[in-house]
């Protein structure tokens, strides 16, 4: 799942234009990146940052590259096979 701070109108345009096929949760009040300490004073409302979350809400990593989208997916998914769960 994905969370910005976009309105619901910009997820669905963003997720249509991009074929996704996970869901996107929109976070205007921006409470949700708040409690994940991602929220930022500015411009750009949120840090971008990835976490995975464990079945039992365990946070099994947490990826924070502004600059390296590709960190995202390569920490993510290393850090499932630690789990092992399937990639």
């Amino acid at each position: 799942m994905g969370i910005s701070a976009d309105p619901v109108d910009r997820q669905r345009e963003f997720e249509q234009r991009n074929d996704l096929d996970f869901l996107l949760l929109s976070d205007p009040d921006r409470s949700v990146a708040k409690r994940f300490g991602v929220k930022r004073v500015g411009p750009i409302p949120n840090k971008r940052a990835t976490f995975v979350i464990d079945t039992d809400r365990r946070v099994l990593a947490a990826i924070a590259s502004e600059t390296n989208m590709a960190t995202h997916a390569d920490e993510a998914l290393a850090a499932l096979r630690r789990r092992g769960a399937p990639s």
